[in-house]
């Protein structure tokens, strides 16, 4: 991957200060450390730092057309290149690179924005067409690749990271609350909403057009399903277990196709295994596998790691991680996801980046994905346990029930959403959505809830599709999964702005378009089927592993929430951050009501719905406060806070595009 900035004057033709982009591409040096190049011209800046992975010599950007009317910026991969790059030269272009970063140009001149629907990977793109004095902004079908923008001074400003923009010095980094209420209610930011008020993240699927001072968004392409009761089944499925196979066999080679070493990340549990596994059948050799030990922080699965590693021949790397590590580690995990993080897992994949980037690798291919395709979480088996009971004596039992539970954990009348709160439906997801939120009554300050007043999180999410439905329910479930905690969570800090913290690429054979077009299309019993999640996959992994891989249970791969942040090891900023000084100056919190939920949770028994809740709520309070000291004006801990890195002088300066 790369990193790409810029900027489009929306009131004419002024020139962008060459200053300023430099210091907006130098913000995110990290996601390109082997070249930096922009193109400036009246009225658009265009600006990349590259990691140089394919035709490592002649892949420099932003890189034109013959004639220069045409240009781009580009950060991911087209893992189909090969071929796309044939179609064009059969087309009677010419192509002066082995990069495919130069067939979006070319794509555009033959089909407009229609570009979009031909192009496969992951992919955040900026284009300048000079004739039409037009700009597109682009971002993969399911948000593997950032893109941020926001509007100030008569310029639109984008930026592969929010950094980025901050950097241009015409943004200021305020707080946004209706994006911290987003991380107590669905564990991340919106997919459209962050952190920082007036910067927006473009959402999966999704182009901005921008021209004349207009911006435009389109919607290019949208997760969709059979009509329940429509979808794919077959009275012997092994040809639906081959086609996956074909599938994931076809995904894996093109995410193996690179000009430098591949490695891959590895649990030892099903998803990564089976990934692994397809690589070391492609190659005809295994590749390097890294893995993670967390010694009394969580679930450990290094023992099985190390049994798949071994099985299938691959030298392992282990990175062990304890709470002291985590801690330790947060603090630049918040730096570089930009913004609160409650998973405290992802601060051990952060170091495992690192260990990735130590041994001098750029690329590591993951299992993620494949239970947002194949219903791997435990919420879509106990959705069923709750539809199952709802056709049977009606929904009045499940909604008491429910209410019951949140008002056991809040102590007092529950503040819910409506009972369907989704697009119209009640996905899986919102029964946790419902209960982590009970937290928000004992921490939340009066001010908070008067800047919240009645705006509601669940309006801001970004599930419109119409036809949701006449879905499966199981299938609601995955949409919403698809739609916030893949692109707002996983694909942020568990994935892409961790990784290339480190300048390390991560590249996801589940989240191949092909692969989700079939998941999709299949019976929901082929994926959920009784209690056995991912059916399908473990028949596909039968083939290629052992089946005590095959059949091993799944593990969320986490680690202890708010004991890593309150136990009595921990660093001396949490309770700088947790003073009443320090949470009345961010003004999000209660005092009182942190410092009694801190006491209480030690006398909560580890088991309960309520411990779960304020534990997740604690670690969020935290991971707020850090990111507000970090990025909105310190002065909370004796942590550093982020600022615009000084752009160093050297004998290679950037290179300025010919116009």
């Amino acid at each position: 991957m790369c990193g790409i900035a810029g900027a489009v004057d929306l009131t004419g033709d002024r020139e962008f200060s060459q200053r300023r982009l430099l210091s907006m591409t130098t913000a995110i040096a990290h996601r390109g450390p082997d070249d930096e190049q922009v193109h400036i011209e009246p009225g658009v800046a265009l600006g990349a730092r590259r990691l140089s992975i394919i035709d490592l010599a002649g892949g420099r950007q932003p890189i034109a057309n013959e004639d220069r009317s045409i240009w781009v910026a580009f950060n991911g991969e087209l893992f189909e290149y090969p071929e796309l790059r044939k179609d064009l030269l059969a087309n009677g272009h010419h192509l002066a690179t082995r990069c495919d970063t130069e067939a979006w140009v070319h794509l555009y001149e033959d089909l407009g924005v229609g570009m979009f629907e031909k192009a496969r990977g992951q992919f955040a793109v900026s284009l300048w067409d000079r004739n039409s004095r037009t700009l597109i902004l682009g971002r993969d079908r399911v948000g593997i690749c950032p893109l941020y923008y926001t509007m100030v001074d008569g310029w639109l400003l984008w930026g592969s990271e929010i950094k980025a923009l901050l950097a241009s010095g015409l943004v200021a980094a305020r707080p946004d609350v209706k994006g911290v209420d987003h991380l107590f209610t669905f564990f991340c930011a919106g997919t459209t909403r962050t952190f920082f008020e007036g910067i927006s993240s473009l959402p999966p699927g999704h182009f901005l057009t921008i021209r004349d001072g207009r911006v435009s968004k389109h919607c290019y392409w949208d997760l969709d399903f059979p009509d329940a009761g429509q979808e794919e089944r077959l009275d012997d499925p092994t040809p639906l277990v081959e086609e996956l196979e074909a599938l994931l066999e076809q995904s894996v080679e093109r995410r193996l196709r690179s000009d430098v070493p591949v490695v891959s990340y590895i649990s030892g549990g099903l998803d990564s295994t089976v990934v692994l596994g397809f690589c070391s059948r492609h190659r005809g050799e295994p590749i390097p596998a890294f893995t993670i030990g967390l010694d009394k922080a969580g679930p450990d699965e290094r023992a099985h790691a190390t049994e798949a590693a071994e099985m299938l021949g691959s030298p392992l790397t282990t990175v062990a991680m304890d709470r002291s590590k985590i801690a330790a580690t947060f603090p630049e995990l918040v730096r570089a996801a930009e913004g609160p993080v409650l998973d405290t897992s992802c601060a051990a994949l952060l170091r495992l980046a690192q260990a990735v980037h130590g041994q001098g690798y750029k690329v590591a291919l993951t299992g993620e994905g494949a239970d947002e395709a194949l219903a791997g979480y435990v919420w879509y088996k106990t959705q069923a346990i709750r539809d199952r009971i709802t056709g049977r004596i009606g929904p009045t039992l499940p909604r008491l029930f429910r209410k019951g539970l949140m008002a056991s954990v809040s102590g007092r009348n529950p503040k819910l959403p409506p009972e369907l709160a989704i697009a119209g439906t009640r996905p899986a997801q919102q029964d946790l959505y419902e209960l982590i939120s009970q937290s928000k009554p004992q921490l939340y300050s009066a001010g908070m809830w008067g800047l919240l007043g009645d705006h509601s999180p669940y309006s801001d999410l970004d599930v419109t599709n119409d036809r949701i439905k006449r879905w499966a329910p199981l299938n609601q479930s995955l949409y919403v999964g698809y739609k916030v905690m893949l692109a707002g969570l996983l694909m942020i800090s568990k994935g892409d702005r961790i990784a290339m913290n480190t300048s390390v690429e991560t590249r996801y054979p589940f989240l191949d378009d092909d692969v989700i077009a079939f998941c999709s299309r299949i019976a929901p019993e082929y994926k959920l089927k009784g209690r056995t999640e991912k059916w399908i996959l473990r028949q596909v992994a039968a083939r290629i592993l052992p089946a005590r891989i095959a059949n091993r249970p799944k593990t969320m791969f986490r680690a202890d929430m708010s004991a890593t942040f309150l136990g009595p090891n921990r660093p001396g900023w949490v309770d700088q951050l947790l003073s009443p000084e320090s949470l009345r100056a961010t003004g999000y919190f209660d005092p009182e009501g942190v410092a009694h939920q801190r006491a209480w949770q030690t006398r909560i028994p580890r088991i309960t719905p309520s411990r779960f809740v304020h534990d997740v709520g604690l670690t969020c309070v935290v991971s707020t406060q850090l990111w507000h000291h970090i990025y909105c004006g310190g002065g909370l801990c004796d942590l550093p806070v982020w600022s615009p890195p000084e752009r160093l002088t050297s004998a290679r300066e950037p290179h300025l595009a010919a116009p």
